[in-house]
């Protein structure tokens, strides 16, 4: 798993999505990215980072990017786990309520919440513009985790069951080995 933050003066020296195309999985392995390109063109939108070009035109350069990546053997599979504001709220509070969990709470997610509207537009109009054939999205309902689980887990599956992955061939001569 690959987990993005806010990027480095290393990583804003290149494009936007230089960082993401240097952690793509190799052919046959997997990867998961926890968080993506996408933040970079939700957050730079709703908090006027960058100029409206330059956010609109990462729609198109996002579906060619993984375009490339779809022509070259990678399978994407992008999910979009939806929960409601009054969710999202019940699961703030619960992470400042038990000491568990309160490692998960952050003050920027409620800055991000002041912006609840902003972020269900840019959310609307990536899901819109970036959902092709070779990179859907999955629209899974968040508010019940294992809800979530299950949408989720149906997807990776029929993926997988599609790619029919297999183990790697032996190397020659195994079975001649004897170890002592």
């Amino acid at each position: 798993m690959t987990s993005f933050k806010k990027p480095s003066s290393k990583e804003l020296a290149h494009d936007y999505l230089w960082r993401f195309h240097k952690v793509v999985p190799a052919r046959g392995m997997t990867g998961v990215f926890n968080r993506s390109y996408y933040e970079d063109l939700l957050v730079d939108r709703v908090n006027n980072l960058v100029a409206d070009d330059v956010w609109q035109a990462r729609y198109e350069q996002i579906n060619q990017f993984e375009k490339y990546l779809t022509d070259t053997g990678t399978t994407i599979l992008k999910f979009f786990l939806h929960i409601s504001k009054k969710e999202q709220k019940k699961r703030f509070v619960e992470r400042l309520e038990l000491s568990e969990k309160q490692w998960e709470f952050s003050r920027d997610d409620l800055l991000k919440r002041e912006h609840w509207k902003a972020y269900q537009s840019a959310f609307e109009n990536m899901l819109n513009l970036c959902t092709t054939p070779w990179a859907p999205w999955h629209l899974i309902p968040a508010n019940q985790k294992w809800c979530r689980n299950r949408a989720a887990t149906r997807v990776i599956v029929k993926t997988l069951r599609h790619l029919d992955p297999q183990f790697p061939p032996p190397d020659e001569g195994l079975h001649k080995i004897e170890i002592v």
